[in-house]
């Protein structure tokens, strides 16, 4: 019978899923729902408080303009009616100067002046913002250019000290000028003051004309204020936390702000007022433009308007507000504040609202995931019993649950695991049986086959180290005949020399002189070169016949590979023999410099060992070492081979009465850990195909601990060499 798949047909998903996901969508969409109104909510909330509080905060700093700026004016007012009423005398300067110290005692005022048709004047001011000085001015002259003195004062308006002076020319200054020709009481000008003695400051000046009854001017007084008091005020409101204030004449020139910058620059002792546009501050600064590329004419601005505008990608409510006097000031209240600055608190309440929703959702969550575990857990744990035994995991057990049918349905898998598992179980113990034969059999085999393999190697070493050293004792045999003849004869040779000159010298001295034939013999053989180089011939062969009989003899030694019995031998001469035979590797090669062989020998006893057995050993570590100072010389330069030259060192010496040590010592690149654990394993090489067997090191060390009873040890370091051990008896 043929069956299908229903997930051809239908669309399955897990009934845990089915139970859970409609219940958790429903309570997620009236989260979702909740969270968006709150956040509406809070927005609208914040645009409705933050217009509150530019509209307050603007008001707030209108009455505070009404008020401070109305000081001068009724000082001045106060001043031109004393004039008038007599009660000051224009001429009587020094009366009018202690009379506008006491005045300057009472208002917070920059300057108090009083300014004449005739030139002259005086006044009371604070240059440096804390001491009142009294000023004086006569009529400038030429023989007098510096017409105007300011005097020091004590603490009753008197004047103490002449403190400086200075060229003042009033007729021509606006402070006389301008309220002169107004013919009323005005402010005539806003200027910044600086002078490197003082701080600079910023400041509005007011003056009125006095005329006498018949309509003649008899002065002009005035009163300057401070504006940096202004700014001052302004960092005090609420609003400059978060938002800034600032004030802009018309012409968009910054007379106050709330922020930390002035509303001048000073630069190379000049002083300069600045736009709104080149405030030092960012935000001030980014507003104002924007305001500009909206409104260029400030000075179409008749009402409060209200703006929102993006700076540095946060939203801005700006709130305009003009401001009037009757005096001719006419400037614009700016507050713009950052809506994150009420956002941040509706953030947090939406937040708070959102988490407690999302609380709900998790807590509906996992009560519709206990209710679906409860009804699919029996299922659950059939379909792993299931997917388990299907895997080869036949040791299944479904334990019973809270619904009837699944636990019928659960009994009936139990039955049914029983006899399957029954049965895989006789399957499964053959198969463990015939495993462990032929795992034990397999085992046996490559036991076998690596000591065969090890044997082998072993076997074939030794023939041909046995072949090797007959076949070097036979050469140097044959050698050493014929050099020993010559080394012989050469004394004789020299002997017969020395009386052959002697008989040479005799003749030359009883005939050259009689016989022109002789002496021109002499000449032509160039007899006295030959008498010194024969005598320099006769040396060097006797050097070379030497050389060939020291070679011979190192040979000699160290071919005794056919001597199965121990021997007493010198172990100095074997690794002397070994060192000659490798003299051709350790000389200077195109690409690095002789390797340095430093030899620290002690005072060994006789050692009974195979000598040419242990002569093996020490030409394996003494090639492996010259391999190795090889490979790193053939990656350095010139230079550092020269500051760290190679070196191998060999030192000797008696540890106890029963045992002697040799130390070899390279200063090559060194062996990582891995390397040193695996260096006398048989077959194991870090060398190239072709260059290394393996097998070097492996028969060293049956040589040394098997066949001597000694001991083989290998220390290596990264980066600072490597260092062989031998420890053998004196004694077997």
């Amino acid at each position: 019978m043929k069956t299908c798949s229903s997930s051809s047909k239908f669309w399955a998903l897990p009934l845990q899923l089915v139970l859970i996901v409609p219940f958790v969508v429903q309570v997620f969409g009236a989260v979702a729902l909740v969270g968006y109104l709150s956040f509406k909510n809070g927005e609208k909330a914040v645009e409705d408080l933050s217009k509150q509080l530019m509209k307050r905060t603007s008001s707030e700093v209108n009455h505070h303009l009404d008020a401070y700026l109305s000081i001068p004016h009724k000082v001045i007012q106060i001043n031109a009616n004393a004039i008038r009423m007599g009660l000051l005398d224009v001429r009587d300067r020094k009366t009018i100067g202690k009379f506008f110290w006491y005045q300057m005692q009472a208002y917070d005022l920059t300057y108090i002046s009083i300014n004449l048709p005739t030139g002259e004047g005086g006044g009371a001011g604070r240059y440096d913002g804390k001491t009142v000085t009294i000023d004086e001015n006569t009529i400038k002259t030429p023989s007098l250019p510096k017409n105007s003195k300011t005097y020091l004062t004590d603490n009753d308006g008197n004047r103490t000290q002449l403190l400086s002076t200075a060229t003042w020319d009033t007729l021509n200054e606006p402070n006389y000028t301008e309220p002169a020709k107004a013919g009323k009481q005005i402010w005539t000008r806003i200027y910044t003051y600086y002078d490197p003695a003082y701080p600079p400051y910023i400041a509005a000046s007011a003056g009125s004309p006095v005329y006498n009854p018949s309509k003649k001017l008899i002065a002009v007084v005035g009163v300057d204020i401070h504006l940096l008091k202004l700014s001052e005020f302004l960092r005090t409101l609420d609003i400059s936390r978060s938002g800034q204030v600032f004030i802009v004449e018309r012409d968009g020139m910054l007379v106050a702000n709330s922020c930390p910058d002035q509303p001048f620059t000073v630069n190379k002792n000049e002083i300069k007022r600045l736009k709104a546009t080149q405030s030092p501050n960012p935000v001030v600064q980014g507003i104002a433009k924007q305001l500009q590329q909206r409104i260029p004419n400030l000075r179409t601005i008749t009402s409060t308007q209200e703006l929102q505008v993006n700076f540095q990608g946060e939203d801005y409510s700006v709130h305009i507000a003009p401001w009037r006097d009757s005096y001719g000031l006419d400037w614009l209240v700016m507050t713009s504040i950052p809506h994150s600055a009420f956002m941040s608190q509706i953030n947090a309440n939406t937040q708070i609202t959102v988490l407690l929703c999302f609380v709900a959702l998790v807590l509906a969550t996992i009560s519709g995931i206990f209710t679906g575990h409860w009804i699919s857990h029996p299922v659950m744990r059939l379909k792993q019993a299931s997917q388990a035994m299907a895997s080869g995991n036949l040791v299944q057990t479904v334990t019973d649950g809270n619904i009837l049918e699944l636990n019928v349905l659960a009994h009936s898998f139990n039955h049914m695991a029983g006899q399957l598992r029954q049965s895989f179980l006789t399957l499964e113990n053959s198969n463990a049986e015939l495993e462990a034969r032929v795992e034990a059999r397999t085992f046996e085999l490559k036991t076998t086959l690596s000591e065969l393999q090890l044997t082998q190697a072993q076997v074939v070493q030794s023939e041909k180290m046995s072949s090797l050293g007959q076949l070097v004792a036979g050469i140097a045999h044959e050698i050493n005949n014929p050099v020993n003849f010559i080394h012989g004869n050469i004394t004789h040779l020299d002997e017969y020399t020395q009386n052959l000159l002697q008989m040479i010298y005799f003749c030359q001295e009883r005939y050259s002189s009689h016989d022109p034939e002789i002496q021109a013999l002499a000449q032509e053989i160039d007899l006295e070169f030959l008498k010194d180089d024969l005598q320099k011939m006769l040396s060097s062969m006797k050097m070379g016949t030497e050389r060939i009989r020291n070679i011979v003899l190192s040979l000699r030694n160290f071919s005794r590979m056919d001597e199965a019995e121990f021997k007493t031998v010198d172990i100095h001469e074997g690794i002397e023999s070994t060192l000659l035979i490798l003299q051709y590797r350790l000389k200077e090669k195109p690409d690095r410099t002789a390797i340095e062989v430093i030899r620290d020998y002690g005072n060994l006893p006789q050692v009974e060992c195979y000598p040419g057995q242990l002569n093996q050993v020490l030409m394996n570590i003494l090639v492996n070492a010259i391999d190795a100072i090889d490979e790193v010389d053939s990656k350095r330069t010139y230079q550092p081979i020269q500051e760290n030259l190679s070196q191998i060192i060999i030192s000797t010496s008696v540890i106890n009465s029963q045992l002697v040590e040799i130390s070899i010592t390279d200063n090559a690149q060194g062996m990582p850990e891995m390397v040193q654990k695996r260096l006398f394993d048989p077959f194991f090489t870090t060398k190239p195909v072709g260059k290394g067997t393996g097998m070097g090191m492996a028969i060293s060390y049956q040589i040394i601990t098997e066949k001597h009873k000694g001991k083989l040890q290998c220390f290596s370091t990264i980066g600072e060499g490597t260092k062989f051990i031998i420890q053998l008896p004196i004694q077997q």
